[in-house]
């Protein structure tokens, strides 16, 4: 009965949604996303991508990656140390959100530099060989 982890991630969705205590209304025109696009994702129709997931993260104020570990987009016991870093750094109360999302950039860098960044979104090829430098005579 295991189909892609969807079912999993709209029960907690909508278990997330009820904390906040939104309507699927509320939470679907906050994320931009139609209300029924967001009630089949929470009945387990739909599989969402991670634009929308972050979307709806972002409107739920939580984790998007935990998102992505419900979804099965992130392999859950790989990236738990990420997950949970992104959490503490969200949910301290003495940063404002743009200190947050400059604290998640430095730390989505140095995770790329050292060869573990998850997001290939945020530079792609631009260190594909590390630090090796490129022969002159090209």
């Amino acid at each position: 009965m295991a189909s892609l982890n969807v079912g999993s991630l709209g029960e907690y969705l909508r278990e997330q949604r009820r904390n906040a205590q939104l309507s699927l209304r509320q939470l679907a025109d906050a994320a931009g996303v139609s209300n029924p696009y967001l009630s089949q994702i929470e009945r387990g129709l739909r599989k969402p991508s991670a634009e929308v997931l972050q979307q709806v993260a972002k409107a739920l104020r939580i984790s998007a990656e935990t998102l992505y570990v419900h979804a099965g987009i992130l392999d859950a016991e790989r990236e738990r140390t990420e997950v949970e870093t992104r959490a503490v750094i969200l949910a301290d109360p003495s940063l404002n959100e743009r200190q947050k999302q400059v604290l998640l950039q430095i730390y989505d860098a140095f995770r790329h530099e050292n060869g573990s960044g998850a997001d290939d979104e945020h530079g792609g090829d631009e260190h594909d060989q590390g630090d090796a430098e490129p022969s002159s005579s090209s």
